[in-house]
């Protein structure tokens, strides 16, 4: 069973001026990942876009991901509001090879604690795989409760949570009482370190798209004892957490990938360009931490 720490890259889906999968774009970018010191790569997330992605896309992207990684695990988004539409998502992810699977928690549908369960049991139950649970309510509308996660913990085949909540009351909650093994790991940059001081084990990052080797370094640092040095990379890197999000994600992240002239292409509606004001802002900050060429 893989065990889940260290930096993980919430890799973009670049796409070409006809809107089609950029493939040749998404190897170059999995190649500088692996470059750069990344752990693992996680495709088809909400940085990937998953949203408007066909079945058949969505699989795709996973296997040139996973053709193209040569040492970093590969951690596929597979999740849905459909049990039955995300069970069929995760048995294609596990067929191409996926070291482990991120499912998020069903959006819009709203389920309670107790659907949540049923949701997880159900998957688990349909697909022999490693699960990591993604826990982002401001993206699904409803919340993980630290009580649910931990009953979630139980499950030997959900080795993680992705916690995106931001709530840190609820992340120490879960940080105190989770087993042996199970690892929580940030899904905000910003909070990754305060996360990794109370036990967290790392990140699935939007911010290392563009910054890989900076953000493994500082997770590398914190996992390795070197608080010090990890927290003076924390706040080095803070301006780029936060101007990442200056727009929706990953409308700035794409963005500056191509101001680094790296490959990220078109969005798909209804995401849009970045507002040029928002843009000189997220220049300014790429410059400063020396990532323009």
């Amino acid at each position: 069973m893989i065990h889940l720490q260290g930096t993980g890259t919430a890799i973009v889906t670049p796409f070409k001026e006809g809107g089609e999968v950029d493939e040749e774009g998404l190897r170059s970018l999995v190649t500088f990942q692996e470059e750069n010191g990344v752990d693992f790569i996680v495709p088809v997330g909400t940085t990937g876009e998953s949203a408007t992605l066909s079945h058949t896309e969505h699989l795709k992207v996973i296997k040139i991901v996973v053709d193209q990684a040569k040492r970093a695990k590969v951690v596929a988004g597979a999740g849905s509001n459909s049990t039955s539409e995300a069970i069929h998502l995760s048995k294609g992810a596990r067929d191409l090879g996926v070291s482990a699977i991120l499912s998020i928690s069903p959006y819009y549908n709203k389920p309670t604690q107790k659907g949540l369960i049923k949701h997880y049991e159900a998957i688990t139950k349909a697909v022999d795989a490693p699960f990591i649970v993604y826990n982002v309510p401001g993206r699904t509308g409803s919340n993980i409760n630290p009580s649910t996660v931990l009953k979630l913990a139980e499950n030997p085949n959900i080795i993680g949570v992705k916690e995106a909540s931001g709530n840190m009351s609820q992340i120490m909650a879960i940080l105190e009482r989770a087993p042996k093994g199970f690892s929580v790991v940030s899904g905000d940059d910003a909070l990754t370190f305060p996360i990794m001081a109370l036990g967290g084990r790392g990140v699935i990052s939007v911010a290392s798209n563009v910054a890989p080797s900076q953000v493994s370094s500082m997770v590398r640092d914190a996992l390795d004892g070197r608080w010090e040095e990890s927290r003076k990379q924390h706040f080095r890197l803070l301006p780029l957490f936060t101007n990442l999000f200056l727009e929706t994600n990953p409308i700035p992240v794409k963005t500056a990938l191509r101001m680094m002239g790296m490959p990220a292409g078109v969005f798909r509606l209804p995401l849009c360009e970045m507002e040029p004001s928002n843009q000189e802002v997220l220049r300014k900050t790429l410059a400063d931490l020396g990532l323009l060429k």
